[in-house]
């Protein structure tokens, strides 16, 4: 008699970790599949504004995006930070 093996209809459940990955791997697709003409942006404004729609979408904080990163990148990209904030002129003041 063979064991009862029920079928599978739905794929098992990921991790959040897993689900962001394959999410990446589309968007490189995605990006690989374009043609030069339609590309308007540089490259790098393209990656900023997809990694910032899946912060959003994953409400990611500095913290999580800086633990993805080796120690000395992510102490290099805290230190780009404060220093593109220092960088700002003050705001006047609205009465």
């Amino acid at each position: 008699m063979k064991p009862f093996i029920p079928p599978r209809s739905t794929p098992p459940p990921q991790d959040a970790f897993r689900r962001f990955q394959e999410e990446l791997a589309a968007l490189d697709s995605k990006v690989d599949q374009q043609s030069s003409k339609s590309a308007s942006h540089s490259k790098p404004d393209d990656a900023k504004s997809e990694f910032l729609a899946l912060c959003k979408h994953y409400k990611l904080t500095i913290a999580d995006v800086v633990a993805f990163f080796p120690e000395e990148e992510g102490i290099a990209y805290l230190q780009q930070l404060i220093s593109a904030n220092e960088a700002k002129p003050p705001r006047a003041k609205k009465r």
